[in-house]
């Protein structure tokens, strides 16, 4: 029982400040200020295009900037994602895994859980 008083007056002397508190006293918030005049306007031409295409299990994703395809995602069935990027815009796709083009990471199964 002392317990419980000890809780509650140890709960009490905790509080006090807050219930202290003169409401009188808050202001309010300043408004948000607006956005700077740089910030250029949302061009919606700026978003990729995105087409996702099923193909013998497989997911392929193309991503487009104003018609132009610039990524290919393949989602195999089994494995690894891999992407086919056009670096120079010259219609060259070059396989990239992680982000890397020359890094070959391998890719088989030691075990699972």
């Amino acid at each position: 029982m002392r317990r419980i008083q000890a809780l509650l007056a140890t709960l009490a002397f905790a509080a006090a400040p807050v219930l202290a508190q003169n409401k009188g006293e808050l202001q309010p918030l300043p408004a948000v200020p607006p956005p700077p005049p740089e910030m250029a306007p949302f061009d919606a031409a700026l978003e990729p295009e995105v087409t996702i295409i099923k193909r013998e299990g497989n997911t392929v994703e193309e991503h487009r900037i104003n018609g132009r395809l610039f990524m290919i995602k393949v989602t195999p069935e089994h494995g690894v994602p891999y992407y086919l990027v056009d670096r120079k815009g010259d219609g060259n796709f070059s396989r990239e895994t992680m982000g890397n083009p020359d890094v070959a990471v391998p890719m088989w199964v030691i075990g699972t859980f």
